[in-house]
């Protein structure tokens, strides 16, 4: 049985931040929310939805005696948040996060922390391209995996209670390796993003010699829904996973330069090919 978290403080309550709150109130897994971040607005609708119980801009205040700190930030903002929050960090504190890199930020955040704090670094693979309190829910991590990267460092107590908890959002967990996380997510997450991103920007330059985008229809706005993010976490993705992101890249350029030449070859056959391939695959994930 999962025990109840006494005292929640939300770092960053949006979308990921404001349901992973709404999901253990749902649950009767929490008995109090603390939640911290920049905009009054945002978390004073926080609060009238009853997604915190209270507020505050300062972590150290919000993070006083709570039992569990979720980090739900920009990623380059996670170290600095936690240089304030290490008075508030003891054996009795469970520190984790739902950022979408993994490797550099434990690089960056394990020296941080105090002997005996526990840290249990996490990625909910559930966004979406809505941002704010407003566009969180309950069940936003139900059957969708949370992928959850301890290090040596890492108690496998305070594995298990993060992993009970996510499981409790309906999530399916499992446990990776770092570096691992980044290369998988680099391609099955961050490419997307980026093709995604890329292509409107080379719509809306082109729009400016033929207009075209006011034609655009259903399958560019699926294809794009996600390039309506929140551009200062994508910044921050694409500068923390650099590495795997540009291998990612390439190996996309590759499959773009073979369709070029399929197509510039006229080769029916080869495009067919291919088309039907990837169909098979979208089938199978849909599965």
């Amino acid at each position: 049985m999962t025990e109840p978290v006494r005292k929640l403080c939300i770092i960053g309550v949006g979308l990921i931040g404001g349901s992973f709150a709404r999901a253990l109130r749902a649950k009767g897994l929490v008995h109090e929310v603390i939640g911290c971040g920049r905009s009054r607005k945002n978390l004073e609708e926080a609060k009238r939805l009853g997604v915190v119980d209270r507020f505050t801009h300062d972590p150290a205040e919000a993070a006083q005696a709570a039992d569990l700190i979720f980090l739900a930030t920009p990623v380059r903002a996670m170290p600095g948040i936690v240089k304030t929050l290490r008075g508030s960090l003891t054996e009795e504190t469970l520190l984790t996060d739902a950022g979408s890199t993994k490797a550099n930020l434990i690089r960056s955040l394990e020296p941080l922390l105090p002997p005996g704090a526990q840290f249990v670094p996490g990625h909910p693979i559930a966004g979406k391209e809505l941002t704010g309190v407003t566009a969180s829910s309950a069940d936003l991590f139900t059957d969708r995996w949370t992928i959850l990267t301890p290090t040596g460092r890492t108690d496998g107590r305070a594995v298990d209670r993060v992993r009970s908890l996510w499981e409790q959002c309906g999530a399916q967990v499992e446990l990776m390796d770092p570096e691992l996380h980044d290369r998988v997510l680099g391609g099955i997450s961050h490419l997307p993003h980026l093709v995604a991103y890329a292509l409107v920007d080379t719509l809306v330059r082109w729009d400016r010699e033929s207009p075209m985008l006011r034609y655009s229809a259903g399958g560019f706005k699926d294809f794009t829904r996600v390039a309506g993010s929140s551009p200062e976490m994508w910044r921050d993705i694409c500068l923390e996973n650099r590495e795997a992101i540009i291998q990612a890249l390439d190996r996309y350029g590759r499959a773009l330069t073979d369709l070029r030449r399929l197509v510039e070859a006229g080769d029916a056959k080869g495009l067919e090919r291919v088309f039907a391939s990837c169909r098979e695959v979208r089938a199978r994930l849909e599965d």
